[in-house]
């Protein structure tokens, strides 16, 4: 189960688990210092899957709307799983919750990502496609990718 709020509906205490579990893996597991608080978060609306004791975030993801990181497309960011929940399956339920939410907020429009390019097939399974664009962001080589919703 999850929940899905936006910046001015976070407790203190949801605000300090999605930042701990942040620069848990960004920072300290992925060795890549950088400023996480990117002045985006107030503007965007937070994915968050709990563990069954609901005090232990176990993934997240940031959505974002469009104009913040991409002019015309909204994106989904920051995705992450705790290291606690990897292998489970956690990480395909977050992004498709995350697709569904962006649908439900924003409409069903295209949908934007920065994927780290070792995760292009993990994407590409959900229904994103690659731009080509590959590029070094803080120093990890990530991909453009977009996800089209055809009707």
């Amino acid at each position: 189960m999850y929940k899905i709020k936006a910046f001015n509906e976070l407790s203190l205490q949801e605000l300090y688990e999605i930042g701990r579990l942040r620069q848990e893996v960004f920072v300290v597991e992925q060795n890549c210092p950088y400023i996480d608080f990117d002045g985006r978060d107030d503007k965007c609306h937070h994915l968050m899957f709990w563990g069954d004791d609901k005090a232990e975030l176990m993934a997240y993801a940031r959505l974002v709307p469009a104009g913040i990181s991409y002019p015309e497309e909204p994106s989904i960011g920051r995705v992450i799983t705790s290291p606690k929940a990897r292998g489970t399956g956690l990480g395909r339920k977050l992004m498709l919750a995350a697709i569904e939410e962006c649908n439900r907020i924003w409409g069903n429009v295209p949908i934007r990502i920065s994927a780290q390019t070792y995760l292009l097939d993990f994407y590409s399974s959900l229904g994103f496609s690659s731009t080509g664009k590959e590029y070094l962001e803080d120093g990890i080589p990530h991909t453009e990718m977009l996800f089209s919703i055809t009707v």
